[in-house]
């Protein structure tokens, strides 16, 4: 453990936000062109990157408390703005400095297209309940052979988001 491992795994979790704000922007793209059919597909690769970025915060934590042990930072869970207050007379305060800026720009970014895709669904579920009750049809529930199980109206989609 040392400063040159913190670094190299900010460096990965910088690249796992740059992917994951590449795959939101893919998403919204897909949304704004209207094939929501390919929906599910950018889901579970958001859903990846951000079980990969859960691992990396991980090791990133277990890094951070080594380097703070190794600096003598006495605080116990010790933040990366600690350690480059810690930081000894050399480059890592500025390594570790250029880092968190890159991180906090990152996850602001994520923020916004993560709202902004939020509210296209919000319109795209919207569209959608006020398409079908515009139709006024019963619609009912069918078996998986397409025989009708239910005559009365069918719940496919939930209210309740």
């Amino acid at each position: 453990m040392g400063a040159n491992e913190l670094s190299m795994q900010l460096w990965r979790e910088r690249e796992l936000l740059e992917m994951l704000l590449f795959k939101l922007d893919e998403q919204q793209l897909l949304l704004a062109a209207g094939r929501s059919h390919w929906i599910q597909f950018a889901a579970r690769e958001i859903d990846q990157v951000l079980d990969r970025l859960r691992s990396a915060g991980l090791a990133r934590a277990v890094e951070v408390a080594g380097v703070a042990q190794e600096w003598g930072v006495a605080e116990e869970d010790a933040t990366i703005k600690e350690l480059i207050a810690h930081a000894p007379e050399g480059a890592w305060g500025d390594v570790l400095s250029d880092h968190l800026r890159a991180l906090v720009r990152l996850t602001a970014e994520v923020e916004q297209i993560r709202d902004s895709t939020a509210e296209q669904l919000s319109g795209v579920l919207r569209a959608t309940q006020e398409t079908i009750a515009a139709l006024g049809l019963e619609t009912g529930e069918y078996t998986t052979r397409g025989d009708r199980a239910r005559e009365d109206a069918a719940r496919i989609i939930d209210t309740e988001m």
